[in-house]
């Protein structure tokens, strides 16, 4: 009897991407940015998908299972309905949003038969629509390490909710309430992004980053004027502040009246007006997040809660959560966008539609450590590295290996580390990883102006020992994700916020306050004392364990900067030449890939393209 194949598809918005079940089990995973290079592909991941049937040796006769992440259908009704709302204010760009979904949304399931038809397998079996908030909530629940947990999930918008409680037990999920279009706390989180001057889907991230700079002085209005809160959770926006109805710009005019000027300009200096607008509404959005679970508690019973959705990403969010909030454990999908629906529409299929049974987790996530990519090389890159003429030093002994990368990032070195099977999701996880010495005080400020590229106030998180976690990091328990945030033991921050009575306009400057920060790990430590935790096992990751232990020998620090591997504007390298070019155009002193050790001052002159530096 053969294999049953689901093949997950999420695309044709943002953050496009595959993931293959072989049998109910995980086997593959990839965003579609990955091999294309353009950030945030959105278009149908067509190599996503060639790598995962790959990957999972499907036969090319297999009747395959294809599950959708959302139902377009349903989209195409919200989008009708809203500019039949608004009328007049989104002619310009009702034409638009009408061709994507009659062009290329409405068709999808013809258009992944024609994908498939070109790479040369047969058409799917039958393909199945999964609602856009269901699909987030299998990915977070059906990988998790619990039988049963309370199922939160938030982002924009799906077909028309924007976030849900839901209650997972075995293979079931039910989702028990959700709150609906326009009222959004992705949504909200985004028009915030972009008044500060960062992309939509894109840069909210870097919103997180900046808030601990600011003060909450807006936090006030958000609550009082721009949504009612409620106790449960809910909330209602008043969309005279914001304008994403009609697809123009994400906020008005009289947003900017209440918040003190116009969106600022990308690239433009930052200035305190940011920073405060950044703290505010990341303060906002956790109030929202520890309501809705204590509300989720209540409605469930569960001590044990997964999340999913775009703002599950948000982990400073998640650490307050997991320190304030009412769950015993919490666990959260890496993947939690979009890319990880992929996973999510899959694993529905599997369950809810086919019938499969889920298998006992036993307090273990079946997310392999993410590690769900291709590897470096389709063949063995030594033989592609001495045809071109790189020298190399090859290590094929692990612990010789491990402790030759450990001395050199002891003595200051940079190193650009891409082995192994790709990570799935947003955060490389040690496999396309630029690791750094973090007791180093100057290596924040030459990690993102030397090699990332990068905004000075951006921060970089620690991969540490999980058994020495706690001695390092006020985290109780594992963090294999880089999920939470929490403080570093023995970070002192500064009680002075400096200019006396500021005004929004004062520029500030973020690289000094980064600098005033007293830590035993500065090149981790936020500006409030923080950093984002990934924990590192022995079976997740044992290359990486190696080198944690190895570094702890020299040095007495099981701990390590660790950053994704790519520079601003680009997507984390995927292949051995992604991480060669990478690393010949910044300023990283040494690449490892695979076994093979690279040292840059023994490289040829590169005469290749350059790493993509563009904005993002």
């Amino acid at each position: 009897m053969g294999h049953e194949f689901v093949l997950g598809v999420s695309g044709l918005y943002h953050d496009a991407a595959a993931a293959l079940l072989c049998d109910g089990q995980l086997v593959a995973a990839a965003q579609e940015e990955r091999f294309t290079r353009i950030k945030n592909d959105p278009t149908l991941p067509v190599h996503a998908i060639e790598y995962c049937l790959q990957a999972g040796n499907v036969a090319r006769d297999a009747k395959i299972t294809v599950a959708y992440y959302e139902k377009p259908l349903s989209s195409f009704v919200r989008v009708l309905k809203t500019f039949s709302a608004i009328g007049t204010k989104g002619i310009r760009t009702f034409p638009h949003a009408m061709e994507e979904s009659l062009r290329r949304k409405l068709w999808v399931s013809y258009g992944i038969d024609r994908a498939l038809k070109q790479l040369g397998f047969a058409t799917a079996r039958q393909t199945l629509f999964a609602e856009h908030h269901v699909s987030h909530a299998a990915a977070a629940f059906y990988p998790s390490p619990f039988d049963s947990a309370a199922v939160l999930t938030f982002d924009g918008v799906g077909e028309w909710a924007t976030s849900s409680i839901g209650l997972g037990s075995g293979s079931k999920i039910d989702l028990l309430q959700e709150m609906r279009f326009p009222s959004s706390l992705g949504l909200l989180y985004s028009a915030f992004t972009s008044a500060c001057g960062f992309g939509v889907n894109s840069g909210e991230y870097k919103l997180m980053g900046l808030a601990p700079f600011g003060e909450p002085h807006y936090l006030d209005r958000i609550l009082g004027q721009v949504i009612d809160l409620r106790e449960d959770g809910s909330f209602t926006v008043n969309l005279d502040y914001f304008d994403y109805l009609a697809g123009r710009r994400m906020t008005s005019k009289k947003f900017d009246q209440l918040f003190d000027g116009p969106p600022r300009l990308p690239e433009a200096p930052i200035t305190r007006r940011e920073c405060d607008l950044a703290r505010s509404i990341q303060m906002a959005l956790e109030e929202v997040v520890l309501r809705v679970a204590r509300h989720a508690h209540t409605l469930t019973g569960s001590n044990h809660a997964v999340l999913g959705g775009g703002v599950a990403l948000n982990c400073v969010a998640n650490g307050r959560l997991l320190r304030e909030g009412p769950f015993e454990q919490i666990w959260v999908q890496p993947a939690a966008g979009d890319a990880g629906s992929a996973v999510g529409c899959a694993l529905w299929a599997w369950h809810e539609v086919c019938g499969g049974e889920r298998v006992d987790p036993a307090g273990k996530d079946t997310m392999m450590g993410s590690l769900l990519g291709p590897l470096p090389a389709t063949r063995n890159p030594s033989e592609s590295f001495a045809a071109a003429g790189r020298p190399y030093e090859q290590l094929t002994d692990s612990a010789e290996l491990a402790t030759r990368v450990a001395a050199l990032l002891a003595d200051g070195a940079i190193l650009g580390l891409c082995s192994g099977r790709m990570e799935f999701g947003p955060r490389a996880l040690g496999n396309r990883s630029i690791l750094a010495d973090p007791r180093s005080p100057g290596m924040q400020r030459r990690l993102n102006l030397s090699i990332k590229n990068r905004e000075s106030f951006r921060p970089f998180a620690p991969i540490v020992l999980e058994e020495r976690s706690n001695e390092f990091f006020e985290l109780d328990g594992p963090s294999p994700y880089m999920s939470f945030v929490a403080p570093v033991r023995g970070a002192r921050i500064p009680t002075s916020q400096g200019t006396t009575n500021p005004t929004p306009s004062d520029q500030i400057d973020l690289s000094e306050r980064l600098d005033q920060v007293d830590s035993p790990l500065p090149a981790v430590t936020h500006v409030d004392g923080t950093a984002r935790i990934q924990t590192v096992d022995t079976q997740r990751n044992p290359q990486l364990h190696n080198i944690l232990s190895a570094f702890e020998q020299l040095t007495g620090c099981p701990v390590l900067v660790n950053t994704s591997f790519n520079v601003r504007g680009e997507p984390i390298v995927a292949t051995a030449e992604d991480a060669y070019r990478c690393f010949m155009t910044t300023q990283m002193d040494w690449l490892l890939i695979d076994d093979c050790l690279f040292n840059k001052q023994e490289q040829p002159d590169w005469t290749g393209p350059s790493a993509q530096l563009v904005a993002d």
